[in-house]
């Protein structure tokens, strides 16, 4: 019986650990099904853009898989059961079970509204492809009609692009960005400088120190009694992984991230691994390594070389855990590129403008086709597993942990 992988999830980290373990394991053990809800990879990182206005690249899955022998499930993932090692389906057809023998899960996060009222029923997002569009429409017909008040609520890198994405792109509406504390801060005071002011030069509207408590449909309400008029609420306060992980039994951390070990393996079931935003991965200055595309890379990567080495029985090497730094783009011609130090702070000098910008759509254009090329480079050579048998690589595996 070969060895069943299952892939939840087709985004930076899915796509990359999917399509490396095809080319590197032998299809003579192993068969891999990737399971994801679209049929495209949808580039999140450019989502602010799309919403926007602009066009953004996506990439049929179809094709990003073509030839390597993965089978590609178009459904929803409902649910996990480890114990029972098989994931729980719906789609068009009524969906059902798929059973495995290891998992990958990376199903990503989504936004966090954090329980404040109003959000659910009134605020846009820009954390996937139907709410990025949803906005879209929105921003269409405030253009229409002459104009109209956006409102972006959180000023962390994705509020920061988006505000200034809409800005540049659509000039005839007025936008605020609200800040929980200072525009920028965690950036260094260059970077914060130059922040405000491609904030000043886009016409936006900075409020510092505001808490929203409530929002609603064309105004919120924040702590200290203050309201803001708004004929588009768009909520960027943070993100939130699936429930999914958690009401499933996989220990979890208090925000629903799997706890892994240093190899993305779950530490409650050595079967599953964990990538991307769905993981609590400790980095290696000791502390958790932030939401990021730059992240998935690092954290799917460990769980590639952990799935490979435990089932063909050879040393896993041990990939490095760093964040290095943030790149925010302030419309199509200005960014900030931000070095962090070993703790994560904002080192004092920082690169911004045009040739931040340039760097920043260099980063994405390769993260774009690094996912639609997940085997290039990589050698033709299959490995067959050590242990065919399903139980044996899990009783070896976890001996070796």
């Amino acid at each position: 019986m070969k060895h069943r992988i299952v892939v939840l999830g087709a985004g930076y980290a899915g796509a990359y650990v999917a399509g490396n373990l095809a080319r590197r394991l032998s299809q003579e053990d192993t068969e891999i099904t990737v399971v994801n809800a679209a049929p495209d990879f949808v580039q999140r990182l450019r989502l602010h853009q799309l919403a926007a206005g602009q066009d953004i690249a996506t990439v049929r899955l179809a094709d990003v898989f073509a030839g390597m022998g993965v089978r590609l499930r178009l459904a929803r993932v409902t649910a996990v059961d480890p114990d029972r090692r098989v994931v729980a389906l719906a789609d068009a057809d009524g969906g059902g079970e798929l059973p495995y023998d290891t998992l990958f899960y990376a199903l990503g996060s989504h936004v966090a509204d954090h329980g404040v009222p109003g959000v659910v029923e009134h605020a846009f997002d820009v954390t996937g492809l139907a709410s990025a569009l949803r906005l879209r429409e929105r921003l269409d017909g405030l253009d229409k009609r002459g104009g109209g008040s956006v409102l972006v609520v959180g000023d962390g890198l994705t509020g920061i692009e988006t505000a200034t994405e809409i800005a540049e792109s659509r000039p005839g509406l007025a936008v605020t960005l609200i800040a929980s504390g200072e525009l920028g801060a965690r950036l260094s005071a260059g970077a914060r400088a130059h922040l405000r002011r491609a904030c000043d030069r886009l016409g936006i509207t900075v409020v510092e120190h505001a808490t929203v408590e409530v929002v609603e449909q064309t105004r919120v309400l924040c702590a200290d009694g203050t309201v803001l008029r708004s004929d588009a609420t768009v909520w960027t306060a943070g993100f939130a992984v699936h429930p999914i992980a958690a009401a499933s039994g996989l220990e979890v951390a208090e925000n629903g991230q799997i706890v892994v070990d240093r190899t993305m393996r779950s530490v409650s079931h050595p079967e599953v691994y964990a990538a991307g935003d769905s993981v609590r991965a400790i980095g290696d200055n000791g502390l958790p390594l932030p939401m990021s595309c730059a992240s998935a890379g690092y954290t799917g990567k460990q769980a590639l070389e952990a799935i490979m080495g435990r089932l063909t029985g050879r040393p896993i090497p041990t990939v490095k855990l760093t964040y290095v730094g943030n790149h925010i783009s302030l419309g199509r011609r200005d960014a900030i590129l931000q070095l962090v130090d070993e703790q994560g702070l904002a080192k004092p000098k920082y690169l911004g403008g045009r040739a931040a910008a340039r760097i920043k759509a260099g980063i994405l254009r390769t993260a774009l086709w690094a996912t639609s090329h997940p085997t290039f480079g990589l050698p033709k050579r299959k490995r067959r597993l050590a242990v065919p048998d399903a139980s044996a690589v899990t009783a070896v595996g976890t001996a070796a942990a």
